[in-house]
C-alpha cells in the first residue's frame, strides 16, 4: 500500500490510499480516501479567521496554532481540556527509505509508515499515531496588543507552596495577567487565563518582521519557560529553515540546551542553532521589554504568627514572561492573607516567618513546582 497525492479542483490536496500504480491507472473503489494534506500558515500571524490555540501536557505539544477546520469542528465548545482533537497533517519530505512522510500539527507525529497506512486501511482515515492524546484548547483566546495599555504583566500562575490549612490542591499551570490602564495605577485585569496571545506592532524589532507578530502564550510554554530562566538554562529563539516557523522546545528539549531542532510545524528537523540552546519565542519577547530583567531582591518582612486565625496562601515570586512597567520587579514570596473573608495582604516580602521560622524562597519553589501538575 502507498499514498497518492492529488490535487483537487479546488485546490486541496487529497490524501488516497492506494495499492500500486499511477492513480491515473486505478479504478475508483481502488483507492481509499483518507484525508486532505494542508498548508503551511505563516509562522504566528494572525490571518483574521477562526483559529484555535491546542497544548497538551504531553513533554512534546504547546503552542499549536490551527484554523485548520477539521480541528476546529472536533473542537466541542470555546474551549476544553482533555479532550481529542483531528489531525492537520502536512508534507514533511521523506523517511530514510525514500517514502514520502507527513506530519501531523495538532500531535506533532510524523505519519507514513508501513503500520500507518495499515490503520488507514481499516479506519480509511488518517491518524497519527498521538492522535489519542488528550488536548486542551481555546477558540479565540484573549488578545492583548501590549501598545494599547499603560503596563501589562504575564506570569505563569502555579499552585501555591504553602497554605494556612497545610493543603494545597494540586493543578496545571495557568497564564496569570496584570494590565493597567495607568503607569502604577489600579489593574484593570488581574486573572489567570486558559491561554493567550499578545501581539506586538513595532516592526522588524521584535522577530525580525515587518508584520504584526502574535505570540501565542499557552500554560506548559510558560511553565518550561520560567523553570528555563530559574535554572539557568541557555535561551533563544531560532526559526525553521524549512518553513519559516518559530521553534519551541518542550519537555527535556526545552531544559536540556541542544543544537539540532525538529520543528514543530514542518516535522524536518534540518535546522541548527550556532550553539546548544532551548528555544522558545518567549525569549525575545521577555528580552525586548528589559524592564523584563530587572529582578530585584525586596527587604520587607512579615510575620504571619501575627495574624492567628488568618488564612493565607504562599508562592516563590518568579520572573515575569512580559513585563512593561518602567519598574523593578519584586524578588522574595508573595503573601495572600485573608481575614474574616477579606484579603488584606497582597504582597511580595523578602522575610515571611511562619511558626517561628524563615521561610526559605527556593524551598517554596520547589514546593510550587511540585504541586503543579505539568
Amino acid at each position: 500500500m502507498k499514498i497518492e497525492r492529488v490535487l483537487e479542483a479546488d485546490g486541496r490536496v487529497g490524501l488516497w490510499l492506494a495499492s500500486s500504480g499511477p492513480p491515473s491507472d486505478l479504478l475508483p473503489q481502488e483507492r481509499i480516501f483518507v484525508g486532505h494534506e494542508q498548508p503551511f500558515p505563516g509562522p504566528f500571524l494572525s490571518t483574521g479567521t477562526r483559529e484555535a490555540v491546542c497544548w497538551s501536557y504531553d513533554p512534546l505539544l504547546a503552542n499549536i496554532e490551527t484554523n485548520n477546520e477539521d480541528v476546529l469542528a472536533s473542537c466541542l465548545s470555546h474551549q476544553g481540556e482533555g479532550q481529542l482533537l483531528a489531525c492537520d497533517l502536512v508534507a514533511a519530505g521523506k523517511m530514510r527509505n525514500g517514502v514520502p512522510r507527513w506530519w501531523c500539527r495538532t500531535h506533532q507525529r510524523h505519519w507514513g509508515s508501513k503500520a500507518d497506512l495499515e490503520r488507514a486501511l481499516v479506519d480509511q482515515t488518517a491518524f497519527c499515531a498521538g492522535h489519542a492524546s488528550p488536548m486542551s484548547y481555546v477558540i479565540d483566546p484573549p488578545h492583548i496588543r501590549v501598545e494599547d495599555h499603560a503596563e501589562i504583566g504575564v506570569w505563569c500562575s502555579m499552585a501555591p507552596a504553602l497554605t494556612s490549612s497545610g493543603m494545597v490542591g494540586r493543578r496545571r499551570p495557568k497564564v496569570h495577567v496584570h494590565v493597567r490602564e495607568q503607569a502604577n495605577g489600579p489593574k484593570v485585569i488581574d486573572s489567570d487565563y486558559p491561554a493567550l496571545l499578545l501581539s506586538y506592532a513595532r516592526p522588524g524589532d521584535l522577530f525580525a518582521s515587518s508584520e504584526r507578530v502574535t505570540v501565542p502564550i499557552t500554560p506548559p510554554a510558560a511553565f518550561e519557560f520560567v523553570l528555563a530562566l530559574e535554572r539557568g538554562t541557555e535561551l533563544d529563539c531560532i526559526f525553521c529553515r524549512d518553513c519559516g516557523a518559530v521553534h519551541l522546545d518542550m519537555g527535556d528539549f526545552g531544559r536540556t540546551a541542544h543544537v539540532k531542532h525538529l520543528c514543530g510545524n514542518c516535522g524536518r528537523d534540518n535546522t541548527r542553532s550556532d550553539r546548544p540552546i532551548a528555544s522558545t519565542p518567549l525569549k525575545p519577547l521577555h528580552d525586548h521589554f528589559s524592564h523584563a530583567a530587572r529582578y530585584l531582591d525586596v527587604d520587607r518582612v512579615i510575620d504571619l504568627d501575627a495574624y492567628p486565625g488568618a488564612s493565607w496562601a504562599l508562592w516563590a515570586s518568579t520572573p515575569a514572561i512580559v513585563w512593561t512597567a518602567d519598574r523593578d520587579q519584586e524578588k522574595g514570596i508573595h503573601v495572600h492573607l485573608v481575614v474574616d473573608g477579606t484579603r488584606i495582604i497582597d504582597d511580595t516580602f523578602g522575610e515571611v516567618i511562619h511558626a517561628g521560622k524563615r521561610l526559605n524562597r527556593a524551598t517554596l519553589l520547589d514546593a510550587m513546582i511540585s504541586n503543579t501538575l505539568a
